[in-house]
Formats: C-alpha cells, sequence, structure tokens
C-alpha cells in the first residue's frame, strides 16, 4: 500500500503548464485545488491509501513505480484524462 496525491485535467497542455509550475516551486496541493478537476481537489489532491489493483491500470502503473516523495515527470493519460501523481509514501 502506499499514498498518492494527483492533479487531474482534460488535456495534456494543461497539465504540462501544471508540471511547469511544479518545476518552478509551486506547492502540489496548492496546484491540485486550483486546476484539478478530480472531487479530491478540495484536500489538495490527496488520494490517500492504495492498494495494487484499485485503480485505473495506467494510472497504477505510473504510481507505483515513484519513489515516495517524487512525482511523474510527464502526464499520465487514463480514461478520466491526464494526471500529474506525487507518492507521499
Amino acid at each position: 500500500m502506499a499514498t498518492f496525491s494527483h492533479i487531474l485535467v482534460t488535456h495534456e497542455y494543461e497539465a504540462q503548464d501544471i508540471l511547469r509550475l511544479l518545476n518552478q516551486g509551486k506547492d502540489f496541493a496548492d496546484l491540485a485545488q486550483r486546476f484539478s478537476k478530480c472531487s479530491s481537489a478540495k484536500v489538495g489532491g490527496l488520494l490517500g491509501d492504495l492498494k495494487k489493483g484499485r485503480a485505473d491500470e495506467d494510472f497504477e502503473e505510473a504510481a507505483f513505480a515513484l519513489e515516495p516523495g517524487y512525482k511523474t515527470e510527464k502526464p499520465i493519460k487514463t480514461r478520466f484524462g491526464y494526471h500529474i501523481i506525487l507518492r507521499l509514501k
């Protein structure tokens, strides 16, 4: 089990813009609250603890490949849109 936050947007260009802001040092939770279309936006994108087999396959593959404290370097496309994923633990 691991803990994740994410930012979900409709278009890849939106995700690329958010990644640029994150790489400039902007706060992940603040950006999630401002831009994410997921209901988790109100809690800074926090998804909580996830077990393998409980989320979209592409999301899971990218999420569980991350080390704690790291985010995806590129947007992850799923049927829901484009995700930026942060592994918290």
